[in-house]
């Protein structure tokens, strides 16, 4: 057990206390939470589901070491008999999930925790923090991804993320959501993820402009990237034009600041009038989908998208929950104003019109039958993985799959509602 990497402390202490009392008072009968988005927020039309394949491979490490249990001891909150279950803590219950790269919106639930109520409890803080980090940076990385229409996106936001782990899951979801590489050289090699860069300022300033392209070039001739804006962009493009025609023609260079509109339409031009219109142009700098989507008529190969991505600028959080909706086989609700939630274990069918695309979702009980797509499936069963869920590549797949159903007045950056449709039956003042 000890060779287990604990991740028992990663929780908030209302969940260890409650555990202990529920026990106590032998409140263990099986319990089922369900985790889901209240209400999309205004900056977005839909969700990318996230975090679900690492919370399965993650689920073993949540235990209590001796040490961290010495640890608990010194609260004075826990009694001997509670931090003996604590050690042998093992999560036996099962887990029924929206995988991974699902487009998704608000009152589905992403995860559906199944268990004896003090195990299902004490896991709420755990599988929160994964959810949503994932789901937060795979719903930002699918809307840039609409935005961009098809146009290169390489993540360039690893140094600006909000810590390395949240860096790293930032890069494997802008892959997953179609992204074509990520600079993030641990996540390309902790996921297999493409990686593409190309150069900084410093590296110009070091060398000036026309030796520093030089020695790129000789450097890494099918990959080189001009950085032309250090000291003026025009220049900076003729340079590149004078370079081609000696036998260093890159295959594109970078912009990351300035007038772009203006700047990309003269260096298009001036490129073009010289015979090479292969080069293409990319743009960085404080890049996002509303950026894109001004500048989508202009002449952009791609775009190199950071600190905006990384730490989801625009809405870095979302109204998730982690809610009880059944014990001991009975209903379980909430009617708070703005926070009514529905009981029991479900299941969601998504429909589609004539045309291929998404119409309506419908959420029902697990277990019922609908002629639509049922979009929740079991992930593990009595604590051990039942299904495959792949690696980011599988994810990639299911959101590429799902975007071309997705309504295209779902894919620009103004408001736009999708139709989430709830069974009359599971309407909590049915069981009052």
């Amino acid at each position: 057990m000890e060779a287990v990497k604990p991740h028992g402390l990663k929780t908030d202490l209302y969940e260890l206390t409650m555990a202990q009392v529920y026990l106590q008072k032998g409140k263990t009968d099986k319990a089922v939470f369900s985790l889901y988005v209240r209400k999309l927020p205004e900056e977005r039309n839909f969700l990318v589901s996230g975090g679900v394949e690492r919370l399965v491979n993650q689920l073993g490490e949540f235990r209590f070491s001796k040490e961290l249990l010495k640890f608990l001891k010194s609260l004075n909150l826990f009694k001997d008999w509670f931090l003996d279950w604590l050690e042998e803590f093992e999560f036996n219950g099962n887990i029924y999930a929206i995988p991974d790269g699902r487009i998704i919106f608000e009152e589905e639930p992403i995860v559906q925790v199944e268990a004896d109520l003090p195990t299902a409890q004490i896991l709420e803080t755990f599988i929160i923090n994964i959810l949503h980090l994932e789901t937060v940076l795979n719903s930002k990385a699918g809307r840039i991804y609409a935005a961009a229409k098809g146009k290169i996106l390489v993540d360039f936001g690893y140094r600006r993320a909000l810590g390395f782990e949240a860096g790293n899951i930032a890069s494997k979801s802008a892959l997953i959501c179609g992204w074509n590489a990520t600079s993030n050289v641990e996540a390309g090699y902790l996921y297999g993820l493409p990686l593409s860069g190309t150069m900084a300022h410093s590296y110009i300033m070091v060398f000036g402009e026309e030796e520093a392209f030089k020695e790129f070039y000789k450097t890494y001739p099918q990959k080189a990237i001009y950085l032309i804006d250090t000291y003026d962009v025009i220049k900076g493009a003729k340079l590149t034009v004078k370079l081609a025609k000696e036998g260093y023609k890159p295959i594109g260079v970078r912009i990351d600041s300035g007038d772009i509109p203006t700047l990309v339409r003269e260096v298009r031009k001036l490129l073009n009038r010289y015979g090479l219109s292969d080069i293409k142009i990319i743009v960085s700098g404080g890049v996002d989908e509303y950026k894109i989507h001004q500048w989508g008529p202009l002449p952009i190969d791609g775009y190199g998208v950071g600190t905006k991505f990384s730490t989801s600028a625009d809405r870095p959080y979302l109204d998730m929950a982690y809610k009880l909706v059944e014990y001991g086989g009975k209903p379980t609700f909430k009617l708070s104003e703005g926070k009514k939630t529905y009981p029991f274990k479900k299941q969601v069918f998504r429909f589609y019109n004539p045309n291929g695309r998404m119409d309506y979702d419908f959420v029902t009980f697990y277990g019922k039958q609908a002629e639509g797509e049922p979009l929740i499936v079991e992930v593990v069963k009595e604590g051990k993985p039942v299904k495959d869920l792949g690696n980011w590549k599988q994810a990639r797949e299911r959101f590429l799959s799902d975007f071309e159903k997705l309504p295209e007045r779902l894919k620009g950056v103004q408001k736009e509602h999708y139709e989430v449709q709830i069974d009359a039956r599971l309407e909590p003042e049915r069981f009052i």
